[in-house]
């Protein structure tokens, strides 16, 4: 496709059509002066919708380690040996504090994270409740939950107690998955999804990319994504850890993930597109460059189990990049 091409299909894109799969790969898969004109039109989609404002997310590791699941590329899985620090939920004061943190830092969202398969009902689920109705009363942060898989009475008490989004991320596409995951089902993550908004909670939902994916995999996932209209998505990339089935995988390249980002895009014009995890080791001197390629947010502060880059560090790479935080809710 010659460079016309790929600014005619960013005003189809805008317009509400949807990439063909031949278009979609061709995104993961140019070079050169091509990928300069779809990283061109990726800018263009994301300045239509967000103009030049960066939204933030922070999250807090609020329940670490133990987790039954045996997802390949997770340092809290039980399955594996890994060094990642093990604790029960942290109480509703430390939760509050890094909610209050954030709100300071610039953060448009907080997330409660935990590890394992859900909460179910009962003191740590009332601990969460808790803090989540604190930060909602307490701050102009909006507060999110990342706490696993979902049934609906659980979303309709999280969703009543002020929580605005849930995190559940799908992580690669369904036809990849039984090779990342086998203690539980695909659907099980798709429905938490469709739960999810059905309580009213706004979605974020995105993946990690680099675990041995196919180009067509990772297109695949998007357009999954899209079929759910998902509010936000997610992007990131594979930061192998000791002790894990991945240990040592290193498939991306700082303009493979630029182009996963372009892809998803052009497959969600109008969504919030959030670099998060990985960003510093596979991005490496290119990341003030997601925002050229599509992103329209990234996650400051530290991550699950891996810290971030100093604050100071990318609130000078917004400055650079003449981008504006957006702020608290």
């Amino acid at each position: 496709m010659n460079i016309n091409n790929w600014w005619k299909l960013a005003e189809r894109c805008k317009d509400g059509e949807c990439p063909t799969e031949e278009e979609a790969l061709g995104i993961l898969s140019a070079r050169g002066a091509e990928l300069s004109a779809i990283f061109a039109g990726a800018h263009w989609l994301r300045e239509s919708h967000f103009g030049n404002r960066a939204e933030l997310c922070s999250i807090i590791n609020a329940k670490s380690g133990r987790c039954p699941e045996n997802c390949a590329f997770c340092a809290q899985s039980a399955h594996h040996q890994t060094n990642t620090p093990v604790y029960e939920l942290k109480p509703v004061s430390e939760i509050l504090a890094g909610a209050r943190q954030a709100e300071r830092e610039g953060s448009h969202c907080y997330g409660i994270v935990t590890s394992g398969t859900r909460i179910s009902p009962g003191r740590e689920m009332e601990q969460i409740l808790t803090a989540l109705r604190r930060i909602r009363e307490e701050t102009r942060i909006a507060p999110s939950a990342s706490l696993g898989i979902l049934d609906r009475e659980t979303a309709d008490m999280l969703a009543a107690a002020g929580c605005v989004t849930y995190h559940h991320n799908l992580e690669t596409a369904r036809s990849y998955f039984p090779q990342i995951c086998t203690s539980h089902d695909y659907e099980d993550d798709v429905q938490t999804v469709r739960v999810a908004k059905d309580a009213g909670m706004k979605v974020c939902c995105g993946g990690i990319f680099g675990l041995g994916e196919s180009l067509s995999q990772r297109v695949e996932l998007g357009l999954t994504l899209r079929e759910l209209e998902v509010d936000s998505i997610p992007i990131n990339f594979l930061n192998p850890i000791e002790g894990t089935p991945l240990a040592g995988r290193r498939q991306l390249s700082p303009m493979d993930c630029l182009r996963i980002i372009a892809l998803f895009r052009y497959l969600m014009p109008d969504r919030t597109i959030s670099v998060c995890g990985g960003r510093e080791p596979n991005l490496r001197e290119y990341q003030s460059w997601i925002f050229m390629a599509g992103a329209s947010g990234t996650m400051v502060g530290n991550y699950l189990t891996t810290s971030g880059r100093n604050r100071e560090i990318d609130l000078q790479m917004f400055q650079d990049g003449e981008m504006e935080i957006a702020g608290c809710c």
